[in-house]
């Protein structure tokens, strides 16, 4: 027995001997991070995240192969703890969720038929697939079948429609599409995401500065979803109330109905949701990334900084918003009379902004109140200059100093802030665009007997939106085209009497296209009035940059613009972005809005420690050449809903506003109109289909009910 014993006792020496060399050669080192990631997530090993159980799931997480919000099951919670292992910014927790954006399905056309294996992958195998899109989806529903959630289906038009409420984000469909027409990617990286080249995208899509999926929220409007419709808009552009009624809508000359008939009246249904929120007494939840601990200053409260603020703040970063002026607005607030955007409406809209969580510090002056130097001290890890175009342009011409003599957006500014302009009975605006037309209008409701517009080129030349044009026509204003001012001429005692201008002839067009205007020779004319007010285009303020030792290194160009990267908007201080008039010089506010998006994006990315780059594929108002069509066969004609407007009595003795909002009536009718554009499809439409709209009969009592009478 007891050599028995010995015997064991030997061999289990040698053993241990055995298995601990083995230890120290085979050694295999476990990062303790897995272990605690996976305590963090379900342990219900279902395998939807796509990996063989919670182990192996947490592994892929610590290896970098995984995001932090892998498990479908144990929620947002669970993805920010183990955000926080990993080291990682918490928006990065954010769940995902599968997008299709291609419309196309049996709209599509066939460059040829196919009776092979039913799946996709096999069918983009035989020449990129059948259809004569590119990109467009193949059909055959692979990613159907690969979703072990149920959450995607054939929809009735032949391409899959996504169950947000079912998908929990794992990404397997978008492995297996062969055309990558499904995406996974976070609200953030849907924020984020612009046009590029092979995206499925109508051509109005293509052209709105903005970048907002116009067919979808117009969609949308068709199927009374109109909450929907406003989210859709806000994922492009937080200021829909303010776009609804200024922007000259570019997006409609792309509109391909407009090819054959008139186009969709896309802005007034843009103003139609906007204004059915503000007016449902209720404002609907905006998501936001979970909170980092980046801060962002925005220098400028107008549209680019408002939406980059707007944009950032999602993103899950702290905001704060800088400006000069007692009320955020910027020009949108100081330079578009109420006419045109009453107070109230840009009041609401900008609340909203705020109760995101964004601090607003107003009468606040870059270079006077504070220096780039104070922002940093304050923890700023990043700031937006989005500082606008407030310096007007002058004639150069003598005499413009004189009494009665007005610069455009300082006149305009004015009147905003509720100030006592003193003008005469008869005055003359120079210029010809939107700022021109502002003051004429403005003029008007001023109580001015007769007002003049004196530009130098005809009417067709007029940079202004033709409906504006057209409305101060309405209400009386006097063009004087081909004149160019020569002197502005004033009394003993400095007050202005007369304006003196020489007509013109157009010649050979200049570098905007636009035929120049000629001198005639002995052709002065003397305009008698009491007030003249110059509006020929502003340009940035950017005096601050020369008193400021730590903006030694700002790049400035010739045109008093701050230099930006185009696709990045990052300076020439890596810390430092801008955007809208600021970096353009004076522009659309759509323009502004989607520049703030952009600065947005490179913002994030320089605060993660990412390389600050725009994609290579980005369109940037570029358009796709084979969505650009010269006919478009199967389009009924319709009549476009017309604007409904005040009537001119009852409206040049105050500030009421002008523009109305179409009715529901005809807001379904001209959601109607749309033909669901893709990148090459679109709605071929019958007779029938056209009777099933909701017979809009462009009636002055329909189209001139508020949005709240009409959903009552």
């Amino acid at each position: 027995m007891l050599e028995a014993t010995l015997v064991m006792l030997a061999i289990g020496g040698v053993c241990g001997l055995v298995l601990s060399i083995a230890s120290k050669i085979f050694y295999v080192y476990e990062d303790p991070r897995i272990a605690e990631v996976e305590g963090f997530l379900a342990g219900a090993n279902c395998g939807g995240c796509g990996y063989a159980g919670c182990s192996a799931a947490a592994a892929a997480v610590v290896a970098g192969k995984a995001p932090p919000s892998i498990c479908m099951v144990a929620g947002l919670e669970s993805a920010i703890k183990v955000a926080e292992i990993m080291g990682l910014d918490p928006g990065s927790a954010e769940p995902m969720k599968s997008v299709n954006e291609c419309l196309g399905g049996v709209r599509a056309d066939d460059k040829y038929f196919y009776n092979g294996a039913p799946a996709c992958a096999a069918l983009a195998a035989l020449w990129g697939g059948r259809r004569v899109c590119t990109i467009g989806c193949l059909g055959l529903g692979d990613c159907i079948r690969a979703c072990r959630f149920d959450a995607i289906e054939m929809g009735p038009e032949g391409y899959p429609v996504v169950d947000e409420a079912r998908c929990v984000g794992c990404g397997v469909c978008e492995k297996v599409c062969p055309k990558n027409i499904i995406t996974v990617r976070t609200m953030s990286q849907r924020l984020l995401h612009f046009n590029e080249e092979d995206d499925a995208l109508a051509p109005c899509r293509q052209t709105c500065p903005a970048e907002i999926d116009i067919p979808k929220y117009i969609g949308q409007i068709r199927e009374g979803d109109y909450e929907g419709a406003v989210h859709t808009i806000r994922e492009r552009n937080p200021l829909l109330l303010t776009c609804g009624r200024v922007c000259p809508h570019p997006c409609e000359d792309y509109c391909r109905r407009g090819i054959v008939d008139e186009p969709v009246s896309i802005n007034q249904l843009k103003r139609f949701v906007a204004d059915y929120e503000m007016n449902s007494g209720k404002r609907l939840p905006i998501p936001c990334a979970p909170e980092t601990d980046k801060k962002v200053a925005v220098v400028g409260g107008g549209p680019a900084g408002l939406s980059c603020a707007y944009f950032l703040r999602r993103l899950g970063h702290r905001v704060t918003i800088f400006d000069a002026m007692p009320e955020l607005g910027g020009i949108a607030r100081y330079g578009i009379p109420e006419y045109r955007l009453p107070a109230r409406v840009l009041d609401w809209e900008i609340q909203g902004i705020l109760d995101l969580g964004i601090e607003a510090r107003c009468n606040n002056k870059l270079g006077r109140d504070f220096t780039i130097a104070s922002l940093r001290r304050e923890g700023f890890d990043a700031i937006f200059l989005g500082i606008g175009a407030w310096s007007d342009y002058r004639l150069r011409v003598e005499g413009e100093d004189l009494d009665g003599c007005w610069q455009g957006i300082k006149f305009l500014s004015k009147v905003a802030a509720g100030e006592k302009v003193k003008v005469g009975p008869r005055a003359a605006v120079i210029g010809g665009g939107n700022s021109a037309i502002d003051c004429v209008r403005t003029l008007v409701r001023l109580g001015v007997r007769e007002v003049y517009l004196v530009y130098r080129r005809t009417r067709k030349e007029m940079p202004a939106n033709e409906v504006e044009i057209e409305a101060a026509e309405h209400e009386g204003i006097k063009f004087i085209f081909l004149a160019a001012p020569v002197r502005v001429i004033g009394d003993e005692n400095g007050r202005v009497t007369h304006l003196e201008y020489q007509k013109m002839e157009l010649g050979e067009p200049d570098a905007s296209g636009r035929r120049r205007p000629v001198p005639i020779e002995g052709s002065e004319t003397l305009l008698e009035v009491e007030t003249v007010i110059t509006a020929i285009g502003q340009r940035p303020d950017v005096s601050f940059v020369e008193k400021d030792p730590d903006l030694a290194k700002l790049k400035v160009t010739r045109w008093n613009t701050i230099d930006n990267d185009p696709e990045t908007l990052q300076t020439s201080i890596a810390y430092i972005f801008t955007a809208g008039d600021a970096a353009t010089g004076a522009s659309l506010v759509v323009d502004a809005i989607g520049g703030g998006r952009r600065a947005a994006r490179s913002i994030h990315q320089y605060l993660n420690g990412e390389p600050v780059k725009g994609s290579p594929k980005s369109l940037r108002k570029r358009h796709i050449p084979e969505s650009l069509f010269d006919d478009v066969p199967g389009v009924v004609r319709s009549k476009r809903t017309p604007m409904p407007e005040l009537p001119v009595e009852q409206r040049l003795d105050s500030m009421v506003e002008v523009d109305l909002v179409i009715s529901e009536k005809d807001a379904l009718y001209e959601s109607g109109r749309c033909l669901s554009c893709c990148r090459l499809c679109y709605n071929r439409e019958t007779e029938q289909q056209e009777n099933q709209g909701a017979g809009q009969d462009g009636s002055s009592e329909d189209a001139g009910r508020e949005l709240e009478e009409a959903t009552a």
